[in-house]
Parts: C-alpha cells; sequence; structure tokens
C-alpha cells in the first residue's frame, strides 16, 4: 500500500467532486501508462494512482479513509487493477477543442455538488465525541414539479431545435476523420426540453433551497481541521446521478487550562514552596476529574509527571494518550509577618550561596516534553 495520502497522489483537494478525482485519474494514467511512458518509475507510479483511484472512487472506501486514514481501510485498500479505456481518454482530448465522438450525452448521470460546512467543538467534545445537530442549506428536487420545473397539470415538450438531445452537432472534416462538434442547445440551454408553464416555486429549475437539520456522531479524538465526510448529503444528482457528499470540517474551541499536543494533554499545575520542598498529594483535574497526584519532596520548578491514559484517545486505534503535568512552584508576593519571620529563619539556615547551572528551565522543559 502506498505511503502517500491518496489525494496528493492524485493532485486533488479532500473536497473533490467524483468528476474531479476521475478526471485527474485519467490524466495521470495517460502520463504514467508503462504502454506510453517508459521512464523506469512509471510502472510504479502507475499502481500508485491506481491504487489511489480504487479508494477515493468507492464511496465507501473514500468516507473511511477519510475518516479513519489507511489505517481505517482495513482489507478494503490495496492495489486494484483499474484499466483505462484510452477510446476515454482520446475523447477527453478532442472535448479540449471542442470536438466529440457522440458517445457521451448531456443528459447522463452526474453526481450532485459536494458540500462543505464548518462545525464547531468544544475542547470536551472534540476528546470524548459527541452526537451533534447540524443545520444547513442545500438544493433538493423541487417537492411541487418532482424535477421537471413544468407547473403541475402541464408537460415539457421535446425541444424541436436539438430533438430533445440538449446539444446541436456540426460535422467536420479534419485529418483524423469525421469529427463532430457540439454545443448546448440555444433554444432549450441543455435541457432538451421546452417548459412552456415554469412550475411557481423552483421557476423552471426543478430544484428548490431547502434548510435540513441532521443529527451527526462525532468520533471520540477528533481535532480542529478533521473532515468528516457525509455521503449523500450534498447536492442533488443530475438525470439520476447520485447525490454528492457534505464535508464536515471540525473547529476545536480552546480550554481555559488544557492545552493538547497530539493525543496528549498538557497542564500547567502551580504548586507552593512548601508542597515542592516538603512534598505534597495534590488533586489534578483532568478530562475524567480530579485525580490524585503524589508530588515528592524537593520537586523542582519544570518538573513533569505522566497520568498514563488520561490524554485524549487515539481516532484509528483503541487507547488514549497521557497527560502530562507540569509543575510550577508558585513563589508568594506577599507574605505575613509570621511568614516573613519563618523565610528569614530558612534564609539564615540554608546560607547565601548561589552557583551557575549547565541548564535553564527552558532546556529541562523541552527535554521533558521530547522537544
Amino acid at each position: 500500500m502506498s505511503n502517500r495520502d491518496y489525494y496528493d497522489v492524485l493532485g486533488v483537494a479532500r473536497n473533490a467532486s467524483d468528476d474531479e478525482i476521475r478526471s485527474a485519474f485519467r490524466k495521470l494514467a495517460r502520463q504514467y501508462h508503462p504502454d506510453i511512458n517508459k521512464e523506469p518509475d512509471a510502472e510504479e507510479k502507475f499502481k500508485e494512482i491506481n491504487e489511489a483511484y480504487g479508494v477515493l472512487s468507492d464511496s465507501d472506501k473514500r468516507s473511511r479513509y477519510d475518516r479513519f486514514g489507511k489505517e481505517g481501510l482495513g482489507n478494503m485498500g490495496g492495489f486494484h487493477d483499474y484499466t483505462v479505456d484510452f477510446n476515454d481518454i482520446f475523447e477527453d482530448l478532442l472535448s479540449g477543442f471542442g470536438f466529440s465522438t457522440g458517445r457521451r450525452s448531456r443528459r447522463s448521470p452526474r453526481r450532485g455538488r459536494d458540500l462543505q460546512m464548518a462545525v464547531r467543538l468544544t475542547f470536551e467534545e472534540a476528546v470524548f465525541g459527541v452526537e451533534k445537530e447540524i443545520e444547513f442549506e442545500r438544493e433538493e428536487t423541487c417537492s411541487r414539479c418532482n424535477g421537471s420545473g413544468a407547473e403541475p397539470g402541464t408537460t415539457p415538450t421535446k425541444c424541436p431545435t436539438c430533438n430533445g438531445q440538449g446539444e446541436v452537432r456540426q460535422v467536420r472534416q479534419t485529418f483524423l476523420g469525421s469529427m463532430v462538434q457540439t454545443a448546448p442547445c440555444p433554444a432549450c440551454n441543455g435541457r432538451g426540453e421546452i417548459i412552456s408553464s415554469p412550475c411557481h416555486t423552483c421557476r423552471g429549475g426543478g430544484l428548490e433551497r431547502k434548510r435540513v437539520k441532521k443529527k451527526v456522531q462525532i468520533p471520540a479524538g477528533v481535532d480542529s481541521g478533521t473532515q468528516i465526510r457525509l455521503a449523500g448529503e450534498g447536492g442533488p444528482g443530475v438525470y439520476g446521478g447520485p447525490q454528492g457528499s457534505l464535508f464536515l470540517v471540525l473547529d476545536v474551541q480552546p480550554h481555559q487550562f488544557f492545552k493538547r499536543r497530539e493525543n496528549d494533554i498538557l497542564l500547567n499545575l502551580d504548586i507552593n514552596v512548601a508542597q515542592a520542598v516538603l512534598g505534597a498529594e495534590v488533586d489534578v483535574p483532568t478530562m475524567d476529574g480530579d485525580e490524585k497526584l503524589r508530588i515528592p519532596s524537593g520537586t523542582q520548578p519544570g518538573k513533569v509527571f505522566n497520568m498514563k491514559g488520561k490524554g485524549v484517545p487515539f481516532l484509528r486505534r483503541n487507547g488514549r494518550g497521557d497527560q502530562l503535568v507540569i509543575v510550577n512552584v508558585e513563589i508568594p508576593a506577599k507574605l505575613t509577618k509570621e511568614q516573613r519571620e519563618l523565610f528569614e529563619q530558612l534564609a539564615e539556615s540554608l546560607g547565601t550561596t548561589v552557583k551557575p547551572k549547565e541548564k535553564g528551565f527552558l532546556d529541562w522543559l523541552n527535554e521533558a516534553l521530547g522537544g
């Protein structure tokens, strides 16, 4: 299985439509097919392109890949021998010059448009997962005319200009032989039908904009930037084509105390001088509630304590990260008379000798956190 991101392999965005993915695959297949490209690495690149297309062109595999990465594919991934129809590729080239072989129809099924929306989560919701109700707008088949575009009781008629094909054609002679140049029919705007009495709701478009509410399960362990693909929740397909997808882009709000580093949670904890010197058992906040933490005597500023399994759940496997508690010894700014006398006695007992350190606080902190 390829180590590269499948979207990077095909050079498309994560919210690319099926048509964009198919187009990118055909372009790269033309470039790297071993029968055409004789470079030593062409065959390996072609296999990688096939593998990426095999996942991203399958709605179920793509959904699992978007949510869980390659680990989520299990036995679904791997190389698939997707052959390239060079007649289609040849037709793609000709279409760039306004020509067509006549094999495709403007009325063939096409996938609906993909939609995207941002979903805001609290820190806790991202850690533990949540069922979230989302609300968004999308186009749906008009409920009044069932998508025909015609007012109920009337029927669209076949366009006499294009004979219902939605396009007009002109045969031209080229060095390749007879080619057919096509263009949308100007009389019906490519519909193939003339609507004399447009629907009052959609005004002949066949679609109406609706506000949709859905409940979505957000898995535990997501982070800002995570995308969740909801297949079939995008724009409607054209001429019987499948509905597009809705991509949820997650935005996790910061926490008052906790910071996240991958699947570990960082917490800065202030203790007083007496607790650092003598040791103490303190209550430490975690995502699961307060937990007891033993502070040994002689604890230095910057000491990091690891609370196993108190971090963020792993998104693609079982288990959780850790919570790292970074201790800061708080120096009191104001003292009572009694406290001052006690510190003066302590100062006299400890003496006034000072000595330089080889490493500073930031060096210790970076080492403790793996920096």
